[in-house]
């Protein structure tokens, strides 16, 4: 029997790790451009990780240092080091021409994860903006270049923001009204870019500290899928 290749076990990986993100890639019709958002959603992981792991601050910036050195290898189309997700994403830049503007965004938010103080509304809603704003405005480049730009921003940071919602209720100001706004703007994407955004479907079941798995999880986003709205 053959070894997995890289991509696969990237999917397995996100599947494990991003349940919501991995499912709203099933509904994406193109298996590269479904790979291609794979490793995307495996970077943000790889970032996320960063401030969890670590054991100070220090530790995570040097972490988070360490995949921006990946992002000089591959703008610099310099080589790339060994690593699965660091090469899925060096392809996938390669082949879709994703600009640098597109990513950095996504490790900058981390870095205020390392702070030692709280979040509050306003800049959690910068960092939500940043990292699942930027990872969903990213996919949107992949699966639709033609699509408006900034149209899957309110929605990935929504998403990401909802996780936070259940541990600092305080952050619900925030949260609802971004919800209602990502709403709207995810009505004006094309059939190919909505599964860049499909996943705010579970925004406000995550808010409320409840998640939705099994038959209807897939169920859920199907429904949303189907009629382009969340």
């Amino acid at each position: 029997m053959s070894d997995p290749r890289p991509d696969d076990d990237l999917d397995a990986m996100v599947r494990r790790v991003d349940p919501d993100r991995w499912l709203s890639s099933r509904f994406i019709a193109d298996p590269q451009a479904r790979s291609d958002v794979i490793a995307l959603y495996a970077f943000d992981h790889e970032l996320a990780r960063a401030p969890k792991v670590a054991s100070n601050p220090i530790l995570g910036e040097i972490r988070l240092a360490w995949w921006r050195e990946v992002l000089d290898e591959v703008f610099e189309v310099r080589p790339v080091r060994h690593h699965p997700t660091a090469q899925a994403l060096a392809e996938m830049v390669r082949r879709r021409g994703l600009p640098r503007e597109a990513l950095e965004p996504m490790i900058d938010g981390r870095l205020r994860e390392l702070e030692p103080a709280p979040m509050d509304a306003a800049e959690a809603l910068e960092w939500a903006y940043g990292c699942g704003g930027g990872a969903a405005e990213a996919a949107r480049a992949i699966l639709d270049p033609k699509s408006r730009v900034g149209a899957a921003s309110a929605a990935g940071a929504a998403w990401a923001l909802a996780r936070k919602v259940p541990g600092r209720p305080e952050l619900a100001e925030a949260f609802w009204p971004l919800l209602a706004q990502a709403r709207r703007e995810a009505r004006g994407l094309s059939v190919a870019a909505f599964p860049a955004v499909a996943h705010l479907v579970f925004a406000r079941t995550r808010a409320r500290g409840s998640v939705v798995e099994g038959l209807g999880a897939r169920l859920r986003i199907t429904w949303a899928v189907a009629r382009g709205r969340i």
